[in-house]
């Protein structure tokens, strides 16, 4: 029977209990599908002191009556895995051993991946925030981007999303469209849960940043189910997750604000500007319940953020001013938010300090 490399100890690893060679070898890929490990042992007196403590325990059907009859404490998270659809008799031993859920291989196969997943989780996730144009040429991909390279700056594993297929590609905007790796039409099929380590193997990185954007030939709406998987692994692996969405909400724009943190509007200081955006905030409400207003300036007739605030009925989360320079930089394929000085900068440092979770490394 073949073991996998456990580490740490065993209470705080899932525990399969099976003699099955061939149900074996199945959890153990669904266990690495999942990137978690798991505690195998043939037996239920072998498990005896595993049992209570294991955050999942996975009971192959073939030991489903040698479990019941060791007279294990009974608890949560008990499930009974068989491979024999049409055995009805399955039934009766799942509520023998106390389980939860009945689950037959290969039709739970999806299922059993998330449920690992969950169990190796210490509940930590990242921040997601979401960028939004009020309308048309508002710099939400500009402010977007500048969020993630700042986030990168404060000690953040950053992960920057292109949400917006006509966007032109965010790659543009970090330079990093020659760069190796998966974009959107390579995870359009992306069904259940990704791995982080899988997904931050595959994607392009910029100076450390990891970037989803378009290829040059994409077109297409991001699917929801491949929008739902992304932001999932990101938000598992990363501190913080940026995204640069649409202003026309389809339904990954929808899975995206129902996962947000913080939903940023960006509006240029106009009176048609903030009328536009009223518009693009009627469908973010719906879906997201924080959202905040960053103004862009320059101001053509000295419209006050303020009442830009007051007539969207939004919290202020910001004004920035017109910087000089900016518009030749992103021609180069210089980042905003690199320069540490700066409207732009000096506002995403300050926002990130107030809705980011602290990063789990800092710098100096």
């Amino acid at each position: 029977m073949r073991s996998p490399t456990v580490t740490g100890p065993p209470a705080v690893r899932p525990l399969i209990l099976t003699e099955d060679p061939t149900l074996l070898d199945s959890l153990l890929r669904l266990v690495a599908a999942a990137g978690a490990e798991a505690v195998v042992l043939p037996s239920a007196a072998a498990a005896r002191s595993a049992w209570p403590g294991a955050p999942l325990v996975l009971v192959g059907d073939d030991l489903a009556r040698h479990v019941a009859a060791a007279g294990l404490p009974r608890r949560p998270d008990v499930v009974l895995v068989g491979r024999d659809l049409d055995d009805a008799g399955v039934w009766r031993r799942a509520v023998d051993v106390g389980a939860e859920h009945v689950v037959v291989l290969p039709d739970g196969e999806s299922w059993l991946v998330d449920r690992f997943a969950e169990a190796i989780s210490d509940g930590a996730r990242g921040t997601l925030l979401a960028v939004i144009g009020g309308r048309g040429g508002a710099g939400a991909t500009v402010t977007a981007t500048a969020l993630a390279v700042t986030g990168l700056r404060l000690g953040h594993r950053t992960l920057l999303v292109d949400g917006d297929a006509l966007g032109g590609g965010i790659d543009l905007v970090v330079g990093g469209e020659a760069e190796e790796g998966l974009r959107w039409s390579d995870l359009d099929g992306a069904r259940g849960r990704l791995t982080p380590d899988s997904l931050y193997g595959s994607l392009p990185r910029v100076d450390e940043l990891s970037v989803l954007s378009w290829g040059r030939t994409d077109g297409a709406d991001v699917p929801p189910e491949a929008m739902s998987s992304l932001l999932d692994a990101g938000l598992r692996g990363s501190e913080l997750v940026v995204a640069d969405l649409p202003r026309h909400v389809v339904d990954s724009t929808r899975v995206a604000l129902e996962l947000a943190d913080v939903a940023l509007l960006v509006v240029p200081a106009e009176l048609r500007a903030a009328a536009a955006a009223t518009r693009v905030l009627a469908s973010v409400r719906d879906y997201c319940a924080d959202v905040r207003l960053l103004v862009r300036g320059p101001a053509p007739s000295g419209l006050d953020a303020a009442v830009v605030a007051e007539v969207l009925g939004l919290p202020l989360a910001g004004e920035i001013r017109a910087e000089p320079g900016l518009a030749a930089a992103l021609e180069r394929g210089d980042p905003p938010g690199r320069r540490v000085r700066g409207p732009l900068a000096t506002f995403c440092a300050d926002f990130l300090q107030e809705v980011a979770r602290p990063p789990a490394r800092r710098v100096a």
